[in-house]
């Protein structure tokens, strides 16, 4: 297993030089930092002058990848490259365009985004996971058809109409909690709405892969040995049929858990959660580069930690994988 492990831990690094090397050519040689101060200032801003002294303010006034002005090693350390994007590997990640440092913000930012992601993930693995191995259960019924047709129904609802039609409904009509905000003391208030509205909307799609997981492992041959046994089906599901389904159930899971901490996108914007899915969408509103390279970085940083605890947990659940 440790050699497995270290396999898998010398991809990291070159992945992730991969795609810090792919988002530094995407802002810098694709997008020029003169065409960034352009969309700064405005067109009616834009002059040479202006142009010039915005480069110099962010730093974007050096070469790209050699500075053949300057001397010794200061050639490479002296260039947008390494200012911009190899300083990224040591997390400095430097201010916004508004001056504000970005990694304050992060930190800031992190705890709305794991309060509301946190318990969407839980609550929503739990609720669909045990919604598949109920339809399961009753498989070929009424119970089992009807519950097919409401995750098929579910799945075919965008989820800003989840979003939209619980703002409406609870908090405009019932007037049970706010329709958006956040405050630290009292974010329970806050954060109830966009929880349910997440585990909700997500109840269709999951609920129905998880039950195909579910229904291909019973009725493989070792689930009706154990019936033939007199194990009962309940006990059939929870003590072979979930268990041999773990590997794809961890597969979509596992790689989910580091990235949680980047917060919902969508949800934070509409219920004005002072998170980091908000705080990327703002920024890409708003152009401001080193925020939206910063929260790239930070997320291929995170989704690369999540395959290794997924092929980690693969080793766990799997002996198989082990010995392979």
């Amino acid at each position: 297993m440790f050699a497995y492990l270290i396999r898998r831990l010398l991809y990291a690094p070159l992945i992730l030089i991969g795609v810090n090397l792919f988002t530094f050519l995407l802002f810098f040689v694709v997008n020029s930092p003169d065409d960034m101060a352009r969309m700064q200032l405005g067109a009616k801003r834009v002059t040479p002058e202006a142009i010039q002294r915005w480069k110099v303010e962010r730093g974007y006034d050096q070469p790209l990848f050699y500075n053949a002005d300057a001397a010794g090693a200061q050639k490479l350390t002296r260039t947008i490259f390494f200012d911009k994007s190899v300083r990224m590997f040591a997390l400095d990640f430097g201010r916004a365009d508004d001056g504000r440092d970005i990694v304050t913000e992060i930190r800031e930012r992190m705890g709305p985004s794991l309060a509301l992601a946190l318990p969407t993930f839980v609550l929503g693995l739990w609720v669909t996971v045990s919604f598949a191995l109920l339809l399961v259960f009753f498989r070929g019924s009424y119970l089992d058809t009807g519950g097919l047709v409401l995750c098929v129904l579910m799945m075919s609802v965008s989820g800003l109409f989840y979003i939209i039609g619980g703002q409406w409904l609870v908090s405009k009509v019932w007037h049970l909690v706010p329709i958006s905000g956040y405050q630290a003391e009292d974010s329970l208030r806050f954060l109830v709405l966009p929880v349910v509205i997440g585990v909700i909307s997500g109840i269709g799609g999951s609920s129905r892969w998880y039950r195909t997981l579910f229904l291909e492992e019973a009725g493989r041959d070792y689930v009706r040995t154990a019936r033939a046994k007199g194990l009962s089906e309940l006990e059939a599901l929870f003590r072979h049929v979930l268990r041999n389904a773990l590997i794809p159930i961890l597969t979509g899971v596992v790689v989910v858990i580091p990235t949680l901490f980047m917060g919902s996108l969508i949800s934070e914007s509409f219920f004005g959660i002072p998170g980091l899915g908000s705080y990327t969408i703002d920024a890409i509103n708003a152009q401001d580069f080193p925020v939206v390279r910063a929260m790239v970085f930070i997320g291929s940083v995170l989704y690369i930690l999540g395959l290794i605890l997924t092929d980690i947990s693969y080793t766990l659940a799997d002996p198989r994988v082990r010995l392979e």
